[in-house]
């Protein structure tokens, strides 16, 4: 709730109608759109099919109507609370990072007239909530990402479930043509989930923000403590061989994969943890823009 302020920087009423498309220039969308918006005095260059009969029959002068394109955003927060997001080493966890990213895109997208709605996955059942609007909506939204935060430290331990289940509820919730952001470090989503992914990028426009911790970009060599679920703990040590090792055999960088993702269609950025929500709300404005 307190990253609301943040959100609230750089909207107006003039961000209201660009168009959701990518590119290097934001443009207004083309049309005069089929809802109404205004009604004004006539002025030279007006087509006089948009003349309002009413007012100006009622004012004996000269009046247009103006419109707008109708734009029912429906927008689905696919949050991951899974074990293995609940790791961090600069500032807080990636799920923290991750529920504060997609948080204020949520507070953009209702404040622009939009419907937002969530899935937060962890080791138990996912909690949901359907698109709605309105700040009622986003209040909604923040009491059960805290619920759901809560009850995955509760239960944290064993392995990650895959992210499958979670993508088919949450297509499940959008209409076609609905967006989909994913906040994820997509650790072990599991072997259905690419295919799926694809799948679902035919009928939906699907966002990554993928969770990058500083600890997983560059290990420095030292001692490491550590402990395990089951009660285990003791110090690790890396030293410079087997950090340049690790960075041989290790799997593709979080740009690399999106690099991957975007070649498949689906766009994404790189959230570094350590950044905070200052820096996030760029981002998500941004994001949100090619909505």
């Amino acid at each position: 709730m307190g990253l609301r302020h943040l959100a609230r920087r750089g909207t107006g009423p003039a961000t209201r109608t660009l168009a959701g498309l990518p590119g290097g220039i934001v443009t207004r969308r083309r049309g005069r759109g089929s809802e109404p918006d205004d009604v004004r005095l006539w002025s030279e260059g007006d087509d006089r099919r948009h003349i309002d009969r009413n007012a100006t029959a009622r004012t004996g002068i000269l009046h247009v109507r103006t419109h707008h394109d109708e734009r029912d955003r429906a927008v689905v927060l696919l949050v991951d609370l899974r074990p293995s997001m609940l790791f961090g080493t600069r500032r807080a966890l990636r799920s923290v990072a991750a529920a504060e990213a997609l948080v204020l895109l949520g507070w953009r997208i209702v404040g622009d007239g939009g419907r937002i709605g969530l899935v937060a996955v962890g080791a138990g059942e996912p909690v949901v909530v359907r698109p709605a609007g309105g700040e009622r909506a986003m209040t909604a939204i923040t009491g059960a990402l805290a619920l759901a935060h809560a009850r995955a430290l509760s239960e944290a331990g064993g392995a990650d479930p895959p992210l499958a289940a979670a993508l088919t509820l949450a297509q499940s919730l959008l209409p076609s043509g609905g967006h989909l952001v994913i906040g994820s470090a997509l650790d072990t989503p599991g072997a259905d989930f690419d295919h799926l992914l694809t799948i679902m990028a035919e009928r939906l426009s699907i966002r990554l923000v993928l969770v990058s911790d500083a600890f997983e970009r560059a290990r420095p060599p030292g001692f490491y403590p550590f402990a395990t679920p089951d009660g285990r703990r003791g110090t690790v040590q890396a030293s410079r061989s087997d950090t340049a090792r690790k960075s041989a055999d290790a799997p593709p960088s979080a740009d690399a994969r999106l690099v991957a993702y975007a070649r498949r269609g689906i766009e994404g950025l790189r959230l570094d943890v350590e950044a905070g929500p200052e820096a996030y709300a760029p981002l998500m404005e941004r994001l949100d823009a090619v909505l």
